[in-house]
């Protein structure tokens, strides 16, 4: 997600600088992009890489089976940051908050009743986070996106465990059903929109949904892989039970069982409240995969 905001920055002629803990951006960076490492789950570091920010964009995760002892005080600690520097603070966000919504379509407007530990750990940060807008002590946006794919994009359910098997002629991995309408949302779209609400005063302070195009199913997006590279698709499926059974050896694996209602129901995001207040629509699915496909086929 960093990596896509600040192409989109460098694009606009903005002066931008990427931060991570080795100070190495996985890709050639454009002219006047400069990096530093820098470890923000120190509050002292965090500042220092905030110092001269007039916005600051929040593409921070870690992993998930570190989410209850990290994600707390990363984000709290980019929070300070900006509250200290008076820079924007644009949130890159997900919809775990929402919880298990038995199928009924995702819009910013619906209660955040997640029963899970990460929708619990996610509804809490945002709460903070908009807490702080409110209280006029930071200048807050929060943008939210579905399951992510695209170029940079590898762990996730469109990733390196889908994608790069069916480029060299493998079977992809799909989870759970994969004939239920999911919304997967373009990373350079999630990237666009967060760029679009720190340009406008009063997008902050809301949480907004990355524009999506339409829903398809995780068997319709990997067909379009399968098309796109010349292979018959193939698939295997990793059921609650396999995921239960792979969890036991590695955690983060045991981490997305609790998600997984994302995948055994219907997952539809309505993005229509960004598209009409920035006349933005999501990326056509098809390019989507066109684009994703040239990614991984030069850097798998």
């Amino acid at each position: 997600m960093g990596i896509h905001v600040m192409q989109n920055l460098s694009a606009r002629g903005e002066r931008v600088q990427m931060v991570n803990r080795s100070g190495k951006a996985p890709t050639t960076l454009p002219a006047g992009v400069s990096e530093i490492a820098a470890d923000v789950a120190n509050l002292e570091s965090a500042h220092n890489a905030a110092n001269g920010a007039t916005h600051i964009y929040n593409c921070v995760n870690a992993p998930y089976d570190k989410w209850d002892t990290l994600m707390q005080p990363l984000f709290a600690n980019i929070l300070a940051a900006a509250t200290k520097t008076n820079a924007k603070l644009i949130v890159g966000d997900n919809l775990y908050m929402y919880g298990d919504t038995n199928g009924a379509v995702i819009h910013e407007d619906l209660p955040e009743k997640a029963s899970t530990k990460k929708g619990k750990i996610r509804a809490q940060i945002s709460a903070q986070m908009l807490a702080a807008h409110r209280a006029g002590t930071a200048r807050v946006g929060i943008v939210r996106g579905a399951d992510f794919i695209g170029p940079f994009v590898t762990n996730a359910v469109m990733g390196e465990r889908a994608i790069a098997p069916a480029i060299q002629g493998k079977a992809a991995q799909l989870v759970g059903n994969p004939d239920l309408p999911h919304t997967n949302t373009f990373i350079g779209d999630m990237a666009k929109a967060m760029v679009l609400v720190g340009e406008r005063d009063d997008a902050l302070g809301q949480v907004w949904f990355a524009p999506n195009d339409t829903a398809l199913t995780q068997r319709q997006i990997i067909n379009r892989v399968f098309t796109e590279v010349g292979h018959k698709p193939r698939y295997t499926i990793a059921t609650k039970l396999i995921l239960q059974g792979l969890g036991i050896f590695m955690p983060p694996v045991r981490e997305v069982v609790e998600m997984l209602y994302q995948f055994e129901k219907p997952f539809v995001v309505d993005s229509s409240k960004f598209e009409r207040a920035f006349g933005v629509k999501g990326t056509p699915m098809d390019e989507v995969v066109r684009q994703t496909v040239a990614w991984y086929k030069h850097n798998l």
